[in-house]
C-alpha cells in the first residue's frame, strides 16, 4: 500500500499504512487492533482505503467503532459478499491455511453488520488477471483475476466503479488512486472514468 499512501498523501491527507496478521489472529482480533490504532490516532476523524482482506478487516472493525471519528471508507477490490476463489482454495491441499483465519470468519458471519450509517465507496476491477484464476479458472465474470465485480457488491454502499484493473494492479493504479481520493473529498466517484453500478 505504499504508493497508494504516498498518492493519497498528494491528495491532501494525512496517510498512515496499517498491517495485520491474517493468518495467525481471527477476522474480530484483527478488526479490534484496527479500532485500537485508530483510537491511539488522536484524530477527530479518520477514513479509510482498504484493499482485498483489508476492506473486511475495516467492515468488521466499523461494528466496534466507539470513540472513533469514522470518515468515508473506500473498499477496493473487496469480496463483501463472498468469495468464489477463497471456497476453491480451501478444497486444495494446504489452501485452508494459506487462507489465514478472517476470510472463513467473514464467511461464516451472521450479516447482522449495522453499515448503512457509514459512508462507503466500491472500486472494483474487470481485468481478470492474477493468481485467482489458477485456483477458480472459472471465476464468474467480469472479474479482476481474484474478486468478481458481484463479490464487491455490498448493500449499504453508496456509490460504486469498475475500473480496467487487475486484483494486484489496484496497488498501483493512478485512476484508482484518483477515485479514492474523489470518494474521500465528496462522497462519490467521479463520473467519465469506469462503469458505473448501481447502489
Amino acid at each position: 500500500m505504499a504508493l497508494m499512501r504516498r498518492r493519497m498523501e498528494r491528495c491532501g491527507y494525512r496517510a498512515l499504512s496499517y498491517s495485520y496478521p491474517s493468518m495467525r489472529l481471527t477476522l474480530t482480533e484483527n478488526a479490534e487492533r484496527l479500532a485500537e490504532f485508530c483510537r491511539n490516532l488522536n484524530a477527530p476523524r479518520v477514513s479509510f482505503v482498504a484493499h482485498s482482506m483489508g476492506g473486511l478487516v475495516v467492515l468488521r472493525m466499523l461494528g466496534c467503532a466507539a470513540r472513533i471519528g469514522i470518515g468515508r471508507v473506500v473498499l477496493v477490490g473487496v469480496p463483501c459478499a463472498e468469495s468464489f476463489a477463497a471456497r476453491r482454495m480451501v478444497r486444495l491441499p494446504g489452501g485452508r491455511a494459506a487462507l489465514g483465519r478472517s476470510i472463513p470468519e467473514w464467511h461464516a458471519r451472521d450479516r447482522g453488520d449495522r453499515l448503512d450509517r457509514f459512508e462507503i465507496g466500491v472500486i472494483a476491477g474487470n481485468l481478470s488477471v492474477g493468481l485467482g484464476r489458477l485456483v477458480a479458472p472459472d471465476l464468474p465474470g467480469p472479474n479482476d483475476g481474484v474478486v468478481s465485480v458481484a463479490e464487491t457488491h455490498l448493500p449499504e454502499m453508496r456509490d460504486s466503479i469498475v475500473l480496467k484493473v487487475s486484483h494486484s494492479g489496484m496497488l498501483v493504479s493512478k485512476g484508482v488512486a484518483r477515485q479514492a481520493c474523489e470518494f474521500l473529498r465528496h462522497g462519490a466517484f467521479a463520473d467519465g472514468e469506469g462503469v458505473r453500478q448501481e447502489p
